[in-house]
């Protein structure tokens, strides 16, 4: 049961359930600042040491069960079959140079790095009832002389941080401190005394870089330091250094500036919106958003009820975050990729292992949240526990994690909650969901403030396209598509929703250090309207020397996805396409094609060019339309791939292993260097062939402008209309004062606006209506009416970084 060194942290934490029956709630008051810990020390302990050190080891390996529960047997099997093939090949030799072959030599940050977290893993096996190491003295020694080792070898005070400064400040000593916490009976004080001080050389508090002692750490990478501080304290019995993590959280040294529990509205952290970034321009919720969110379960649990205890108020956007920002990005339990940053490369985190781990930490988190939220997120957990049968979260999960998830399925009280719907507009990461009863539809997009991808220390050396407006269909049905070999196997220059051009592009983030590419647009967002309909647009630069420009948008509505392209310009001389799907099949899938209701050869290699297409379907995807027909292309292929040609990372690197995938690609050709190209197709996710071909002659929703100007179209049946305005001007009736997205919908005498500026250009949009409104029922002080025959919406955008702003009218 491998994981990635950040899923690692985030999934480190757990609880037996009589660890969650006694760890009580997390008390609601002022925060304490720094200078209390003096006064605690003098009222605090060994039993206040002793207990939350074994409730530290009860977290790490999920206390007292019963190893005979058929229940456990899954992680119990995971970890023996893990600890077993490490302690095969861990070297205890005399004259040994490395702790495992592979890990030489040790000195290396990344070997002793990865030597610290497998050493971890025996040291929980040994910590564990049931596995074949349990309570070994053999075990117990080896770890203690291979603990030792590291430390003389490699890992400790005298030496120079060098190399990737990840493994010296957060993985090492935070495996490390999880080791001597496992072993803490047997380890002999003047090796402790040994291993705090490296703690205290490299990791000496959370709120600094030690490498570089001016940058204040932030978002996850905080986190991590405070759990690694909290343990060094429990560990020397320094009531000042776990004081210390705990005002960690809150950042009570700079007053709060990078506190965890606080909204930023810049750089990395938690947004209102529920957007996450790290990295300054990062949109990285399912990756280090996790990591942060199970690291403040894991020491809000750890603290609760102790001397310790965090009792800052603000806790509560750890819990708002849960529904703002993790809910809206986990499908039946995995974990959307496009907040996933370069993690899609790691072999062993993958969509489904990474929404493991924010389950984890959301379950971790009711253990000490207050009773409503915490009993809404139970359910939503069971909905996604119970749906997903592709990967069960029982194949993911450490004994801990088992533990709270077994709590919640057996609970007949806790009901499971259906998918989440909804239309969601990260504003501030550049991020799009929309999610209908079977589907969802996501849209990772980027611009001058968020970046199209980042790669780094040999990790996603193929992302190039990821942020150029990528599309993923995710279907109930399939939970597979981007979690089965997709990433080694898919066309890079062929991602589903991206318009490229074709020429050969360099490997990414081959050296140390990880790098990032932003764009130089503006415009990327949109507006929702209802929490139900939505518009997204993004105005495309080419990457890096592309002289390509094209203007975006998509229209999410009940049942379909309209995608429209205007002013696709290049002139570098390759072929510009954009890339309607490209949809993986699996290993051995024959899903049949129709163009036009033709049965098209299902053949490996099979290419096809159709002049006037109307619609496509493939079986059991769902439909494509192209209004008014369209040329287009078609391939059906077998793909074969290998996770080391896109991620090389020292601890995350992929296998060499060739891995083989089925493909069906539709796209539009626009030639070589196009001049003011345009496309228009509309998705119909999960439509059968009959309905595809009865929604292309009905066109129940029609494209009313898709130019440099505006691209809009109305939806008859719902009574909407939506826009994005590139500049001034009118479309569908609507007319606006400058660039925005604007969304309209009639119904039953009131009328619904939305309106946004994802370019956040303007300080104020004036949007004029076709039809009467006498008066308005409510909107955002953000918005006034000027009632009329031609009503005009005068809305202050400025500062509101792309957000939506909301009025309802009445007729």
């Amino acid at each position: 049961m491998q994981l990635n060194r950040r899923t690692l942290l985030a999934a480190g934490g757990g609880a037996t359930v009589s660890a969650v029956l006694t760890a009580g709630p997390v008390r609601a008051a002022q925060p304490r600042p720094a200078k209390d810990a003096t006064r605690e020390a003098g009222q605090i302990t060994d039993e206040d040491f002793d207990g939350l050190l074994s409730r530290a080891g009860t977290l790490l390996t999920g206390g007292a069960f019963d190893p005979a529960d058929p229940d456990f047997a899954t992680g119990l099997a995971a970890l023996d079959d893990a600890a077993d093939e490490l302690w095969q090949t861990l070297d205890r030799g005399e004259e040994r140079t490395a702790l495992w072959p592979d890990l030489s030599p040790l000195t290396d940050p990344g070997n002793f790095g990865q030597s610290y977290t497998r050493l971890r893993t025996l040291a929980t096996a040994w910590a564990t009832p049931g596995t074949a190491l349990s309570g070994r003295a053999e075990t117990a020694d080896a770890l203690l002389r291979a603990l030792r080792f590291a430390y003389d070898t490699a890992y400790h005070p005298t030496a120079p941080e060098s190399g990737n400064w990840w493994f010296w400040e957060i993985g090492a000593p935070r495996a490390l401190m999880d080791c001597c916490v496992l072993l803490r009976g047997r380890l002999a004080a003047a090796d402790l005394a040994d291993y705090l001080a490296v703690v205290d050389r490299f990791c000496p508090d959370a709120d600094r870089r030690t490498n570089s002692p001016t940058l204040s750490e932030t978002g996850a990478n905080r986190t991590d330091k405070a759990v690694i501080v909290a343990l060094r304290g429990l560990l020397g019995r320094d009531a000042d250094k776990v004081a210390a993590a705990r005002d960690a959280l809150s950042d009570v040294r700079d007053a709060g500036r990078n506190s965890l529990f606080r909204y930023t509205t810049s750089g990395d952290g938690f947004y209102e919106d529920g957007s996450f970034v790290q990295h300054g321009e990062v949109a990285y919720t399912g990756s280090y958003g996790t990591v942060l969110l199970g690291g403040a379960a894991w020491l809000l649990s750890l603290l609760a009820g102790s001397p310790w205890a965090v009792t800052d108020p603000e806790v509560s956007v750890m819990y708002e975050a849960v529904e703002r920002s993790f809910v809206p990005v986990v499908f039946d339990g995995l974990m959307m990729d496009a907040v996933r940053g370069r993690a899609v490369s790691r072999e062993r985190a993958g969509d489904h292992r990474d929404g493991a781990a924010a389950v984890a930490a959301i379950l971790l988190l009711a253990t000490g949240a207050p009773a409503g939220p915490a009993g809404q997120w139970r359910s939503l957990v069971k909905g996604w526990l119970t749906r997903n049968r592709t990967t069960p979260f029982t194949s993911l999960a450490d004994l801990p994690q088992l533990a709270l998830a077994k709590a919640v399925l057996a609970d007949r009280d806790i009901h499971a909650a259906p998918r989440t719907t909804g239309t969601f507009v990260f504003a501030d990461m550049d991020r799009v969901v929309h999610r209908r009863p079977g589907w969802a539809c996501t849209l990772s997009l980027s611009s001058k403030r968020i970046s199209a991808y980042e790669a780094g220390n040999g990790e996603n050396l193929h992302g190039w396209y990821t942020g150029d407006g990528m599309t993923y269909l995710y279907d109930g049905d399939d939970l597979g598509q981007y979690n089965d070999g997709f990433w080694p196997t898919v066309d890079p220059y062929r991602l589903p929703g991206t318009t490229v051009d074709t020429r050969p592009r360099e490997d990414l983030g081959t050296g140390a250090g990880t790098s990032t590419y932003r764009p130089s647009n503006t415009v990327a967002g949109g507006a929702a309207l209802d929490g139900r309909y939505g518009a997204a647009a993004m105005e495309l630069i080419g990457a890096e020397g592309s002289s390509l420009r094209a203007r975006k948008t998509w229209f999410l509505l009940d049942n379909t996805v309209v995608a429209l392209g205007a002013g696709i310009t290049a002139g570098d001389g390759y072929p510009v396409e954009t890339v309607i799907d490209n949809r993986s099949l699996g290993a051995a899938g024959r899903n049949r094609l129709l163009v036009d209701g033709v049965p098209q050869r299902v053949e490996q290699g099979r290419a096809g060019a159709f002049g006037r297409a109307r619609w496509a379907h493939i079986e059991g995807v769902g439909g494509y339309v192209l209004p008014g027909g369209t040329a287009l292309r078609t391939l059906r292929e077998e793909r074969t791939g290998t996770w080391r040609a896109i991620d090389t990372g020292a601890d995350t690197g992929g296998s060499t292993d060739p891995v083989t995938r089925r493909y069906l690609t539709l796209w539009l050709d626009h030639g070589p260097s196009p001049t003011d190209a345009g496309y228009a197709y509309v998705l119909l996710p999960g439509a059968s062939a009959a309905a595809t071909a009865v929604w292309s002659a009905s066109r129940p929703v029609r494209i009313v402008a898709n130019d440099a100007t505006a691209q809009a179209v109305e939806d008859r049946r719902t009574g909407l209309t939506a826009v994005h305005f590139w500049g001034p001007g009118t479309a569908a009736g609507i007319t606006a004062s400058g660039p925005a997205t604007v969304l309209v919908r009639r119904r039953g005498g009131r009328v619904s606006v939305a309106v946004a500026d994802p370019g956040r250009t303007e300080s104020s949009v004036t949007v004029r209506l076709p039809f009467a409104a006498r008066a308005m029922a409510r909107a955002d002080d953000t918005v006034t009416l000027s009632p009329g025959r031609r009503p005009t919406l005068t809305v202050a955008v400025g500062g509101s970084r792309g957000h939506t702003h909301h009025a309802e009218l009445v007729q």
